[in-house]
């Protein structure tokens, strides 16, 4: 249908309510005595043309020929509401102003209130039409759906989840999130969904309907409620529940035969939207996530607002989020340079689809070629620099020592010296709790990074600050993607030790914490992220396995391989020297740190690349050396410490 046509269809079927509503309201007032009524259908008969043609035009000015009422909503109805309420003020100056005493006022507020329900309910037409078409739609194609299967497979399907029927839903949650996914699988008749209610712990929401919904029950009766509404799914729409819910919901629903699906958590849902393309299975991110970050938008914006950023490293995991979440703060560009070109071109694909108003400026370059660092500088002069570029594989850089100094500490020093000549605001050194008492390559070059920026920081205009957390869940080349790869072959998990534990976080939650701290660094700071309490390695391998529907005692086996060289097995996030000293965010500390460079940071780089010469003796004579370094101010040894249990001072 063309727009002029939908146009032409609305138009009249809004006269023939105006029609209708005066006629209505004419027999309502006069108790519907015909002959009491006439005369006063004569009387407004001379004023009709005026009438439609103000009715006509305020429907116009508040857009009510300019929308999609299939998709009507409850701003739709408020415009509605609007429109036929100064629609009605016309109706009261041509019938009771310039006409004169006569037509019954009563008369006038009753046409008010019958022309909003007719005009509203031609519309809400249109999204029932809508609704029925896709539900006769989506009942065709699970039809086709059933005979297809049937001619293809062998084995009947299960009684669960057999073809020909809908999947009933229950959703845990309800909450905005859960009302929110429930109208959009509602909306979505094609998705094949048939919610059934609601489960909530909130004992003041029992009974209660929500959507056209019943809130059920409690976590308590998931068993009782599955059995007695025949449910196949169990959707967890509880964004900002922390990962401790979320696995007692998934250890609930073991042996009752239910898929589990969810909602992303709030660090995905950044836009705070919700649409039924968001459900999915759960993941491991979802078993550990914590509560929702609280951030200064105002204090991030004003050093990310119009101002020209530059990633490196933007290819990688840590370096697209960055990217993403950089983006929503509209800077005036932003740079992605980084030496794989189908990374940087992929992230420059997402930006452009994701932001159209962004300008993204893609950048293949090496940061250990100090000439191509000062063109890109040169040319871009950005205002912010997040320093993301790294070697970060332990076992692979203890055999490759000299890419990791050379990259990790000379590629941080060529970014960090350019961004100081170009005068940049602000350089932010992402880095890791592997630079705490290194004992690997590659935590020795992180260590070795955080010396330098802290040494530049001491001379330099631009603010540089090093941001310290754990490991990251799902980034490339990490144990989650290792172990989803182990399961789905049938095994075995290979776990290095029994007892070998990490610090854990999601990408986009480190990434929103350190956007925050690089927003509060005043320069020199080495920002720790609290991430929590530690989590053991074969742990996190069996809810693995429990999400993938196996029993991690029974269909896989669990084959630990000794610890790998450059390894320990705690991490830390602080020396025992350092402490920390408390942010005005509860999840940012700083690190008290007396360690610096004894001598020019010159003799120190001339140091770093005569031992990364040295072979498998360099690179063990460079982690002491640096080592060495962190302990020059100080004495002892550091030993395991969370920043979540370390007592917090006042802001800095």
């Amino acid at each position: 249908m063309t727009r002029g046509v939908r146009r032409t269809i609305l138009v009249s079927c809004d006269i023939a309510c105006c029609l209708a509503s005066i006629l209505i309201a004419l027999l309502v007032r006069f108790e519907f005595n015909p002959s009491r009524a006439l005369p006063y259908v004569a009387m407004i008969a001379q004023r009709l043309p005026a009438l439609l043609l103000v009715r006509i035009a305020a429907y116009t000015a508040f857009g009510l020929y300019n929308r999609l009422w299939e998709f009507a909503s409850v701003r739709e109805l408020v415009a509605i509401a609007k429109a036929g309420t100064v629609a009605s003020v016309g109706d009261f100056i041509l019938l009771h102003i310039i006409e004169g005493p006569g037509f019954p006022r009563s008369a006038t507020l009753l046409m008010w209130i019958f022309n909003i329900c007719l005009c509203g309910g031609v519309r809400l037409l249109a999204r029932l039409r809508r609704e029925w078409v896709l539900a006769a739609r989506a009942g065709q194609r699970v039809g086709r759906d059933s005979r297809a299967d049937s001619a293809s497979t062998i084995e009947p399907p299960s009684p669960r989840w057999e073809a020909g029927r809908l999947t009933r839903a229950l959703i845990v949650g309800a909450g905005e999130a859960g009302v929110m996914a429930a109208k959009e699988l509602r909306t979505h008749p094609e998705l094949g969904y048939d919610v059934v209610g609601f489960v909530d712990d909130d004992l003041s929401k029992q009974g209660y309907m929500l959507a056209d919904l019943r809130v059920l029950g409690t976590r308590k009766d998931l068993a009782a409620l599955v059995a007695r509404h025949d449910v196949d799914d169990i959707i967890i729409a509880m964004p900002s529940a922390p990962g401790r819910v979320v696995k007692e919901i998934v250890a609930a629903c073991e042996g009752l035969g239910t898929r589990v699906k969810t909602l992303p958590g709030v660090y995905e849902l950044i836009d705070g939207k919700v649409d039924a393309s968001h459900i999915r299975d759960v993941q491991i991110e979802d078993l550990l996530r914590r509560e929702q970050i609280k951030v200064d938008l105002a204090q991030i914006g004003s050093y990310l607002s119009g101002r020209r950023v530059l990633v490196t490293g933007a290819g990688g995991s840590i370096g697209r989020e960055l990217c993403r979440q950089v983006a929503r703060f509209e800077p005036e560009s932003l740079v992605l340079l980084g030496h794989a070109e189908n990374d940087i071109y992929e992230i420059d694909l997402e930006l452009r689809e994701t932001f159209p108003g962004l300008r993204t400026v893609p950048v293949i370059g090496d940061i250990r070629d100090a000439a191509r660092m000062e063109g890109v500088f040169g040319r871009q002069e950005p205002n912010v620099v997040f320093h993301a570029a790294a070697h970060k594989h332990v076992p692979l850089m203890e055999v490759n020592p000299e890419e990791a100094i050379t990259n990790n500490v000379f590629g941080t020093w060529n970014v960090a010296t350019a961004a100081d000549r170009h005068g940049a605001s602000r350089f932010v050194l992402i880095s890791t709790d592997k630079a705490v008492e290194p004992v690997s390559v590659m935590g020795s070059t992180k260590r070795a990074a955080e010396l330098i920026v802290q040494a530049l920081d001491k001379h330099s205009k631009t603010k540089f600050i090093a941001v310290r957390f754990g490991n990251v869940l799902g980034s490339r080349g990490s144990v989650i993607p290792l172990f989803k790869r182990q399961i789905e072959a049938g095994g075995p998990i290979t776990i290095t030790h029994p007892d070998m534990t990490r610090y854990f976080m999601t990408i986009p939650e480190a990434v929103q914490l350190v956007i925050q701290a690089a927003a509060m660094g005043e320069g020199g700071e080495v920002f720790v992220l609290d991430m929590g309490e530690p989590v053991r390695i074969v742990d996190l391998a069996r809810d693995l396995v429990r999400l993938s529907g196996l029993d991690p005692d029974r269909d896989i086996e669990m084959k630990f391989t000794g610890v790998r060289p450059g390894e320990k097995l705690f991490e830390e996030l602080l020396t025992a020297e350092e402490g920390t000293v408390a942010t005005c965010h509860e999840r940012v500390f700083v690190a008290k740190s007396s360690a610096a460079l004894d001598g020019s940071i010159q003799e120190f780089l001339e140091t770093c690349r005569e031992l990364a010469a040295g072979g498998e003796t360099g690179a063990a004579r460079f982690v002491d050396y640096v080592r060495e370094l962190t302990h020059s101010r100080g004495g002892g040894r550091g030993t395991q410490h969370g920043v979540s249990s370390l007592a917090a001072g006042g802001c800095t």
